[in-house]
């Protein structure tokens, strides 16, 4: 075992992460999740990828101090300079964008084919990544919340495969929507605070704007049983 600490947010995604996996972290950063998973002997392999030099650097120095031979540096954007050939089985992207993270999963690129899992956590719209994750053919195996900081982030673990799913589990997750815990009512009523923000903000004018952020609140309302 190793004396890392990781964040509650990072300790998370590396408790999606199956035993013996080939994983390229995305964005990795500093690349302490990957050292974690090599140190704790959770990992065959890992490729740090980052497209911030800085980061990258650092990243090498940390791998360095823990002796963790089986992660190798990439300075890459996305997949753009990873190959077929490092048997990738595992994607993990967190910290981005779902812009960036969709992009980035829609890259023709070959290793991509040999992906079964990937463990994504986005910092904006959740409903996008599963509904164009899905559309990439995954289903959804495990979801959470965790709190960092005041901000709740979901985590989601996509497997290669098939599930169909509603628009209402596309919206808030189906695993999610089978263990409404405190966290998961305190996430929608961040959601309908700040969909009353705007509504008070929003000129008279604006009628069909105000329209559907009303029904927003109702549809949100409806999943904590208000």
């Amino acid at each position: 075992m190793t004396n890392i600490k990781l964040s509650k947010r990072l300790d998370k995604i590396a408790s999606y992460v199956d035993k013996d996996s080939v994983i390229a972290d995305i964005g990795c950063d500093h690349a302490l999740l990957d050292i974690y998973l090599s140190k704790n002997k959770i990992i065959k392999k890992a490729y740090a990828c980052d497209v911030n030099v800085n980061a990258l650097n650092q990243a090498k120095k940390n791998i360095s101090l823990y002796n963790a031979n089986n992660i190798d540096t990439i300075l890459s954007d996305g997949f753009n300079n990873l190959s077929s050939s490092y048997n990738i089985d595992t994607v993990i992207i967190s910290g981005l964008g779902n812009v960036k993270i969709i992009n980035i999963l829609n890259n023709d690129n070959d290793l991509f084919k040999n992906v079964n899992t990937l463990i994504i956590q986005s910092n904006t719209n959740i409903y996008d990544i599963r509904k164009n994750v899905i559309k990439l053919g995954f289903y959804i195996e495990n979801e959470c919340m965790v709190k960092e900081r005041d901000i709740i982030y979901q985590i989601i673990k996509f497997k290669r495969g098939y599930k169909k799913y509603s628009n209402r589990q596309l919206l808030f997750g189906p695993v999610l929507l089978n263990n409404k815990n405190e966290l998961f009512k305190e996430y929608i009523n961040s959601e309908i605070n700040g969909c009353n923000l705007i509504l008070n903000k929003l000129p008279n004018k604006k009628i069909v704007k105000k329209i559907k952020i009303k029904y927003k609140i109702h549809r949100l309302k409806k999943e904590i049983h208000y």
